[in-house]
């Protein structure tokens, strides 16, 4: 005779919503150590704006923090620079 419980197994469900949460996390935190400063940036030039400032100095740092962001996406990386960006 088998026993049957009146509850079926829910912790396989629990583990991938789990994964699934951690993998949105770090992708999240990859994209916001990217592109951090270009969105803080951009925020404040909004609010100056919206207070009635010129948030233009603000919105000039948005676009070289996003032209920094570009450079950094496009170096190359590799194990053979490995050593010389990690000291």
């Amino acid at each position: 005779m088998r026993f049957r419980s009146k509850f079926p197994p829910s912790g396989q469900g629990m583990t991938e919503y789990i994964i699934v949460v951690a993998v949105v996390a770090v992708a999240a935190i990859g994209v916001y150590s990217l592109l951090g400063q270009t969105i803080r940036n951009q925020t404040a030039g909004i609010a100056q704006e919206i207070a009635g400032n010129d948030g233009g100095s603000a919105l000039s740092a948005a676009s070289s923090s996003a032209n920094s962001a570009r450079m950094q996406a496009n170096a190359r990386k590799d194990l053979k620079n490995y050593s010389d960006e990690n000291h």
